[in-house]
């Protein structure tokens, strides 16, 4: 028996893939949260063979709860759930580690099935997900992205630098040639530039 933590902010979809996955499988839905923040407590309580989590939950996103549950439980393996396979979102899911990605809209026996690959140790990454995520147009760098996704979350320069384990200056150069590729006029535009283009 698998046992699984399902988070899904759509009461309608986790209800239904609360009843349909043990069905396919041999699976227990041990608990259901409905956001980022009950994913994380969820899951450190109950110690879940797999966590099937949405990317886009009000507050705390799934890939921020990931991050969290990483922090307190480094082998915990993950699903993730979406209906956008927004360019760089898997490659940050990735460096998460993140062993699945199935698209919101596959049938329950394919998401039953893949629970089962991932519970064995192998990766998925379902074909329309990655299609639309090697489409990447995005100029930016890693850290470029990572100095941007802090400053769209209102933290200064320094703070930034605190987070990042980096010098003020190396922040700002991140910053600037972030500014120079998307030709904005500030960190913030620039952080607005690629919140648009989904590089974030």
């Amino acid at each position: 028996m698998i046992t699984i933590v399902l988070a899904d902010d759509e009461a309608l979809l986790r209800k239904a893939l609360a009843k349909l996955l043990p069905m396919e499988g041999q699976i227990q839905v041990v608990a259901e949260a409905t956001d980022g923040a009950d994913a994380v407590q969820a899951t450190l309580r109950h110690g879940p063979d797999v966590l099937v989590i949405d990317l886009e939950m009000p507050g705390t996103d799934g890939l921020d709860a990931v991050a969290a549950i990483r922090r307190a439980r480094p082998q915990q393996v993950v699903l993730m759930l979406t209906r956008h396979a927004k360019p760089g979102v898997l490659r940050r899911a990735l460096k998460l580690g993140i062993q699945g990605f199935v698209s919101k809209s596959a049938e329950p026996a394919h998401i039953a099935s893949v629970i089962g690959l991932l519970h064995g140790g192998k990766r998925w990454i379902d074909p329309e997900v990655s299609a639309r995520a090697v489409i990447d147009d995005n100029p930016l760098t890693d850290r470029e992205l990572d100095a941007l996704r802090l400053t769209s979350e209102g933290y200064s320069v320094a703070d930034i630098a605190t987070r990042l384990f980096l010098a003020e200056g190396t922040v700002r150069n991140y910053l600037s040639n972030a500014m120079r590729k998307t030709q904005a006029k500030s960190r913030h535009e620039a952080a607005r530039y690629a919140r648009e283009h989904d590089w974030l």
